[in-house]
C-alpha cells in the first residue's frame, strides 16, 4: 500500500471520534487503580512486619518471658521471705498476686521494643527506605502505619500473656492470704494495663528506629531510657530525685499496670498520660526528621 493511503487510513473518518485520554480521578482508570492511600500503605507495612524474620521469634520471646517470669514469681513466692535481691518472688510480704504475675513486663518490653526498632530501622540499613519512600512520596503514612501496625499487636499478645502469667501464678498462690482471682478489683485494669504498656513502648521502638536511624544506636537509646536512666537519675539529689522520677518513662509506665498506687508514685491514669506523652514527643521528632532531612 503507498505511504500516502497508509497516512489516510489512519486519519479519523468524518464521524469517527477520537478517544479521550483516560481521567486519573476516575474510579476505573489505571491511574487510581495504584494510587497511594493510607490504607495501601497500611496494608503495605502489614506485610512487611510478617515477613521479617525476626518478627514472630521476637514476639514469642517477649510473651514467653512474661508467662515464664510471672509463673517463677509466683510459684517462688513465700511471705515469710526477706527481700535481699534475690531472685523473683522473695518478697517481703507486701506483694501483690498482680505484680508477681507481671514480674516479666521488664524483660517483654526489652523484646518489643527491639522489634519496634527493627521494623523501623531496619529499613535504613537494608537501603529498602528508598523503595519506600519512593512508593509513598508523602513519607509520613509510612511512619503511622508502623506504628498503627505494631501497636496493637503487641498489646493484644502482651496482655493474653499477662493474664495466662496470672492464671498460672494462682496455681502457686493457692490458699495464701495475697491470692486474688480476675474478678477482683483491678486486677483485670492491672493486666490490661500491662498490655497498653507494652504496646506503647513498641510504638516507642518504632519512633526511635526512625529518629536514629541505626539499630543499634536506636536499641542502646531504648534500653537506656528504659533501664538505665532510672538508676542514674538516683545519683540526683534526693529532692530532685523524688520529684522527677515519678515521670520516667519507664517509671510512669509501672504506675499504669500496678494494682495499688502508690505514694510515690503517679495514679495509673497519670502515668498512661505521661508516657503516652514520651511517646508521643518521640514520634513527633520523628516525623520531622522523616520529612525535613534526605532519606
Amino acid at each position: 500500500m503507498p505511504a500516502t493511503a497508509l497516512r489516510r487510513s489512519r486519519r479519523p473518518g468524518k464521524h469517527q471520534k477520537l478517544s479521550a485520554a483516560p481521567d486519573p480521578k476516575a474510579p476505573g482508570s489505571p491511574t487510581s487503580k495504584y494510587k497511594v492511600t493510607g490504607v495501601r500503605v497500611l496494608r503495605s507495612e502489614w506485610a512487611k512486619f510478617w515477613t521479617l524474620r525476626s518478627t514472630l521469634i521476637t514476639l514469642g520471646v517477649a510473651v514467653f518471658l512474661l508467662v515464664l517470669f510471672g509463673a517463677i514469681a509466683s510459684f517462688t513466692y513465700s511471705p515469710d521471705a526477706v527481700a535481699t535481691g534475690g531472685p523473683p518472688g522473695s518478697g517481703d510480704g507486701d506483694s501483690d498476686p498482680v505484680g508477681l504475675a507481671l514480674t516479666g513486663v521488664s524483660f517483654a518490653q526489652l523484646a518489643i521494643g527491639v522489634l519496634g526498632v527493627l521494623l523501623a530501622a531496619g529499613e535504613y540499613s537494608t537501603g529498602m527506605i528508598r523503595s519506600t519512600l519512593a512508593a509513598v512520596p508523602r513519607r509520613l503514612p509510612v511512619l503511622w502505619s508502623k506504628a498503627a501496625v505494631i501497636g496493637p499487636i503487641a498489646l493484644v499478645l502482651t496482655t493474653l500473656g499477662a493474664l495466662a502469667a496470672f492464671q498460672l501464678g494462682t496455681f502457686g498462690l493457692d490458699g495464701e492470704k495475697i491470692a486474688l482471682s480476675l474478678s477482683d478489683d483491678g486486677v483485670l485494669r492491672s493486666l490490661a494495663g500491662a498490655g497498653v504498656y507494652l504496646g506503647l513502648v513498641a510504638v516507642f521502638g518504632v519512633a526511635l528506629g526512625v529518629l536514629l536511624r541505626n539499630s543499634a544506636g536506636a536499641i542502646a537509646a531504648l534500653v537506656g531510657v528504659l533501664l538505665i536512666l532510672p538508676g542514674l537519675a538516683s545519683l540526683l539529689p534526693d529532692a530532685w530525685y523524688d520529684t522527677l522520677s515519678p515521670y520516667f518513662p519507664s517509671n510512669a509506665g509501672s504506675a499504669v499496670y500496678a494494682l495499688h498506687e502508690s505514694s510515690d508514685a503517679l495514679s495509673p491514669g497519670a502515668g498512661l498520660a505521661v508516657f503516652a506523652g514520651w511517646v508521643a514527643l518521640t514520634l513527633a521528632g520523628a516525623a520531622y526528621r522523616l520529612v525535613k532531612t534526605d532519606v
